[in-house]
């Protein structure tokens, strides 16, 4: 199982949202090259990025920060947050990305999500993100009535490189991940599941691992100093 860190961007800083609430704002690092290093020193092979930014205003905004860590570590590096459109899959594929998640895009048009995924096979992650049942886009500033397990039954049918879960009530809270739901999603489809949003501590890895869960995302964790790095992406490995 793949344990990735996370790199969540607001002004080119390295910033943790408590569930998902822009006002409820924690800076940790302003230089998020520099915190791409550290993780890098600790063994992580994967590196998750949001642009928070761009998920609240609908286009890439840290674009010229992400373009500067894919290309000075040698990392997979996933990115999401603001990527609605094919110009922007491309130019970030281009950047050296390996993996893009759609959230907003996705949910708001499953149409135009279905074609770029089967023009891009293997290249993107459905971003599915939840309170409870419910979908929330747009970074998490709206919720729509439809359910998660009906979007994650049509992602299931698509060319994806997984379906990226996030239970945003768990998000920042240091309090676990959603164990019981995230098992649940991942019995449910065919497509590997990566976990966000809760992961504490290595025992969490641990059971996630245990459940079957592809990867594990971890973000607050890391920069409060709860989960050692090196120690989760061993957990991970087994």
């Amino acid at each position: 199982m793949d344990v990735i860190p996370a790199i969540d961007l607001i002004g080119n800083k390295c910033v943790r949202l408590i569930q998902g609430e822009y006002h409820r704002q924690i800076t940790y690092e302003d230089d998020p090259i520099k915190q791409a290093g550290i993780f890098r020193d600790a063994g992580a092979e994967w590196l998750h990025i949001v642009d928070l930014d761009g998920a609240r205003m609908g286009r890439s905004v840290n674009f010229e920060a992400i373009k500067a860590i894919t290309a000075k570590y040698d990392m997979d590096v996933e990115v999401g947050g603001g990527i609605r459109d094919e110009a922007t899959i491309r130019q970030m594929l281009d950047a050296g990305v390996k993996r893009l998640i759609i959230g907003t895009s996705a949910v708001n048009n499953f149409e135009w999500f279905s074609q770029m995924a089967n023009k891009f096979v293997n290249k993107l992650a459905f971003g599915l993100d939840a309170r409870g049942s419910k979908v929330a886009v747009a970074g998490w500033t709206q919720e729509i009535p439809q359910r998660l397990w009906d979007f994650a039954a049509q992602a299931a049918n698509l060319p994806l490189s997984a379906i990226i879960y996030t239970d945003i009530t768990k998000d920042g809270m240091m309090s676990g991940p959603n164990f019981d739901r995230t098992k649940a999603l991942a019995d449910a489809v065919s497509l590997p599941v990566i976990a966000a949003g809760g992961v504490t501590q290595v025992e969490d890895v641990v059971r996630l691992k245990e459940l079957g869960i592809a990867g594990a995302i971890v973000g607050r964790a890391l920069y409060e100093g709860t989960i050692d790095l090196h120690a989760a992406i061993r957990a991970g490995r087994g």
